[in-house]
């Protein structure tokens, strides 16, 4: 392999999974597997899910370098009181930065970290310094909609998913077990 090869394989890159569409979180987890197949160590931390099983859970028990935490307790538009949304947020974006910073992980993905931002649950500046301040080598990526301005711009790599057709919203059709969780 070539210095130049080397060089750019070593640069850790940020990137920003958005949008109204389907396959953010689905994207993120693409890159794990495909991580976890070059023998990276992957850390996956999900900031919203955690109140119903899904698929994911049971996949990635079967990757050795890949670790998955759910931190949140559900989706939090389904509530009123976002106290306890809060508090979930803010021990999450404690093990997240830990996790970041230590550089024990080639990837760590924050998933659904930009609905935490979006509804006010962590600070946007404080969170992109930090993501700032990651060892060279640490890959991150962020999911979910409403991706703050500022993360977005600190971003190497920003895709936005735009919903065209949806069949639960167009068709009634509802989640389908493989396909949603």
């Amino acid at each position: 392999m070539s210095d130049a090869t080397e060089a750019c394989m070593s640069k850790g890159l940020l990137l920003v999974f958005t949008g109204d569409g389907k396959g953010k979180t689905t994207a993120a987890l693409g890159t794990a597997l495909r991580a976890a197949g070059h023998g990276m160590n992957v850390l996956i931390l999900q900031f919203i899910k955690g109140s119903w099983h899904y698929g994911e859970l049971d996949a990635v028990k079967r990757l050795e370098t890949v670790t998955l935490r759910t931190l949140g307790s559900g989706f939090t538009w389904q509530k009123e009181n976002l106290d306890e949304d809060r508090r979930l947020a803010r021990e999450g974006w404690r093990q997240a930065r830990e996790a970041v910073l230590s550089g024990r992980y080639d990837l760590v993905i924050l998933d659904e970290l930009n609905i935490a931002l979006s509804y006010g649950l962590l600070e946007t500046e404080p969170v992109v310094q930090s993501l700032q301040r990651r060892p060279e080598h640490v890959h991150v990526i962020v999911t979910g909609r409403n991706a703050p301005e500022a993360l977005v711009a600190a971003a190497d790599t920003v895709t936005e998913m735009t919903a065209v057709k949806h069949h639960f919203r167009d068709q009634k059709i509802p989640a389908q077990k493989g396909i949603e969780f």
